[in-house]
């Protein structure tokens, strides 16, 4: 599997877990798993895009703008959750702090898809593309069972 469809995989799962976060309520358990698994996915995600898609694409011209542009979305991302970690959870506050970041989210995930994924496909061959996408995935699965 090429990098772009392993990536692509992942970013369903964060759609989806970004959906259920924004439509909990109060301190309740479904508020707390959702973010928590939102917040470990993101962080794992980040990790092993950065090392297997954006480091090969940051040494490409071509394709360096796009790659430290996705980067520093991730510290966004990154501070956005840092933020509701600081946020009671029952606070009307999380849920606003909450949809800043499913926005940030899913604004970064099709950015990647529409921009970036086209222009990587032109610059990476198909062999490395799957090379990039099987250790994107050990990595993602490693990052799953710790």
């Amino acid at each position: 599997m090429k990098v772009y469809q392993s990536i692509e995989h992942d970013h369903h799962i964060q759609r989806k877990l970004a959906d259920q976060m924004v439509q909990t309520s109060g301190d309740s358990r479904e508020r707390r798993q959702a973010f928590t698994a939102l917040k470990q996915e993101l962080a794992a995600h980040a990790d092993a895009e950065e090392r297997y898609f954006y480091v090969p694409l940051i040494k490409l011209d071509s394709t360096q703008k796009a790659a430290r542009h996705g980067i520093a979305e991730h510290q966004e991302i990154d501070e956005l959750v840092a933020t509701l970690d600081d946020t009671e959870y029952d606070s009307p506050a999380w849920l606003h702090h909450a949809k800043k970041l499913a926005d940030k989210v899913k604004h970064h995930l099709a950015e990647e898809e529409k921009d970036c994924f086209p222009v990587a496909k032109d610059q990476l061959s198909d062999d490395r593309a799957k090379q990039l996408g099987h250790e994107y995935l050990a990595a993602m699965q490693q990052a799953r069972t710790e």
